[in-house]
């Protein structure tokens, strides 16, 4: 696989479970949420599929709503399901755990590198702008634009979060290399509008589209540099 095409001014990102450990901070806020439920025999893995189905389905339910309503009503539906009370502060948990995610440890040095050799950076993801603030402090002044759900008012894989932040950098899609690890939202965006892609594969499990091949596939960010200076972008 190589990347065809001219070099791109900007890079863009997903943000959760590309740049910052997701996973991980996930679990560790429904661990969190499920000890004040000792002895309910609730897995946290069983929750947070539930969740994660339910999450999934209202972003794309119309009218659109802030990510912290998505994942309230997303929690408080799986936890119900579960058999579990639901509590206001039990969303607090969560969102302020996903703002205090921190990066992967290449990620910063990787964003320095690609920064340093006259590429601008975007964050495009499906949050709001007052959680991933949080993240983004976190990941050394090394990004120029964060477009938010809450901003393009559509959450991905919809092409209009997608074509919003193409809009807010004056690009357009055959200008710019898009850098994800998640298949169901950002490959099958790609797959769909046609924009060049980097996929991410960080052994999660998450299986890549049957009918999408992403332009390269790496493990961790920082192959994305290393890769870029053999085809001469860096």
């Amino acid at each position: 696989m190589t990347i065809k095409g001219a070099k791109p001014e900007w890079l863009t990102f997903d943000c959760y479970g590309t740049l910052i450990q997701w996973d991980e901070g996930l679990l560790a806020a429904v661990e969190k949420i499920l000890a004040r439920h000792s002895g309910s025999g609730v897995d946290p893995g069983t929750l947070i599929e539930i969740y994660d189905k339910y999450e999934h389905e209202l972003e794309q339910m119309p009218p659109h709503r802030s990510f912290r309503n998505v994942a309230g009503t997303g929690l408080r539906m799986a936890m119900e399901e579960l058999g579990l009370a639901y509590e206001p502060s039990d969303i607090e948990i969560l969102t302020s755990s996903i703002a205090a995610m921190p990066p992967f440890p290449e990620v910063v040095d990787a964003l320095g590198e690609l920064k340093r050799s006259g590429f601008k950076l975007c964050i495009i993801s499906n949050t709001d702008d007052d959680i991933i603030e949080g993240n983004v402090a976190q990941m050394g002044g090394h990004i120029d634009r964060v477009i938010s759900a809450q901003r393009a008012q559509a959450y991905k894989p919809s092409w209009e979060i997608f074509e919003y932040a193409h809009w807010a950098m004056s690009t357009t899609k055959n200008d710019i290399v898009h850098v994800c690890a998640s298949p169901h939202l950002d490959l099958a965006a790609a797959r769909d509008m046609g924009f060049r892609c980097i996929w991410i594969n960080r052994g999660t499990g998450r299986k890549p589209l049957d009918d999408y091949t992403p332009d390269q596939e790496f493990q961790t960010l920082d192959r994305v540099p290393e890769y870029f200076r053999t085809i001469g972008w860096m």
